[in-house]
């Protein structure tokens, strides 16, 4: 059974052609990079149809994994969610208690997850650990280096 993810409509799209360039182009590429190397005699010690046939093995596995993401993949939608406290999709603007830097995230699935562009995964630790506060708490997230204590300043969509 899959787990189930929450993606934005833009992130399910684009899991969604991921797989299509997947099935449609990637996999004919791999079939024929077989064909060649099958053609070219001795499969024994063939090692040109080895490795197309380990690319092939890995393909088939990224196509599974992002099949499984799909069954699970579930659509947000934002104007249903609840700005009291951080949830999935949440903009949070926290400020770290140790230095006084301010930050702002948005917590997106792991498939969306982009530290430039200041989105942050909610299975990670910073977001597992901001998931359900509200605006005037403080957040204390356990880091690989630590414990790290963090504000939160504001919460939006």
């Amino acid at each position: 059974m899959s787990k189930v993810s929450y993606y934005t409509p833009e992130g399910l799209k684009k899991l969604r052609d991921e797989l299509q360039q997947l099935k449609d182009v990637e996999r004919i590429k791999a079939s024929k990079a077989i064909a060649e190397a099958r053609d070219k005699g001795d499969l024994s010690e063939n090692a040109e149809y080895d490795a197309a046939k380990e690319a092939q093995g890995m393909l088939e596995m990224r196509i599974a994994k992002l099949e499984e993401a799909l069954a699970g993949a579930r659509v947000i939608d934002e104007s249903q969610l609840d700005t009291s406290k951080i949830l999935v999709l949440s903009k949070v603007k926290i400020k770290n208690q140790t230095n006084g830097m301010e930050m702002n995230y948005t917590l997106v699935a792991d498939g969306e997850a982009d530290l430039a562009s200041g989105k942050i995964s909610v299975n990670s630790p910073i977001g597992k650990g901001l998931l359900g506060k509200t605006v005037g708490e403080v957040a204390e997230i356990q880091v690989p280096n630590g414990v790290m204590k963090f504000d939160i300043i504001e919460i939006s969509r």
